[in-house]
């Protein structure tokens, strides 16, 4: 649901955009918190980096999606944000926020609903990740992120952003998108994969 929907006018109106370019990061692990963030252009990445410095992706979120929404109740932030391409984002303030939420019921509900179904959407890229074939774990990631018609997946980032999200190396998913694409199940254009024969998931 978008902010503009739940979140009230006053809120909306005390919000700063700042503008990032590609690489630039929005906050650090351990930095104060200090808002909601609504991605209004490009892509921002949340990632944290292991013992062995490896970046993991934990999500990429795109336009119009929300992030950092559990630093409303946290001092510091649990990883890093980072912009995946140019980029504007919205911060709106914390005490703002949170003092909305104690006075608008409705506000506090729909902003309950949008944690609801990001677990929800947790739970499935769990599960895909248990998944051992990389081909039927790229069909269920197609399956589950085709648009409207049924068909069309809008990638939010590049290949090696999707690959870091459904847990393959980059190799391995370019490798599976090609054997796909020469067995007919799906057409790779700019940003987007066309399934070219329904599945299940």
């Amino acid at each position: 649901m978008p902010v503009k929907d739940w979140l009230p006018a006053a809120v909306r109106s005390a919000a700063v955009d700042r503008k990032l370019k590609a690489g630039e990061p929005l906050f650090h692990l351990g930095d104060k918190t200090a808002g909601l963030y609504e991605v209004i252009a490009g892509r921002v990445r949340l990632t944290r980096v292991d013992r062995s410095g490896h970046e993991i992706i934990l999500y990429v979120a795109g336009a119009g999606e929300t992030i950092a929404e559990a630093s409303l109740f946290s001092p510091a932030y649990h990883c890093d944000a980072i912009a995946g391409s140019d980029a504007v984002v919205r911060v709106y303030p914390k005490a703002a926020v949170l003092a909305a939420f104690a006075k608008d019921r409705k506000a506090a509900q729909a902003f309950t609903a949008t944690l609801a179904r990001q677990v929800m959407g947790l739970r499935t890229r769990l599960a895909q990740r248990n998944i051992r074939s990389a081909r039927e774990r790229v069909r269920h990631f197609l399956a589950l992120n085709a648009g409207a018609d049924g068909r069309t997946v809008e990638l939010r980032g590049t290949v090696k952003d999707l690959a870091n999200e459904i847990g393959l190396t980059h190799e391995a998913l370019y490798r599976t998108l090609a054997a796909l694409e020469r067995a007919g199940e799906i057409r790779r254009t700019r940003g987007k994969i066309t399934l070219l024969r329904r599945r299940g998931v």
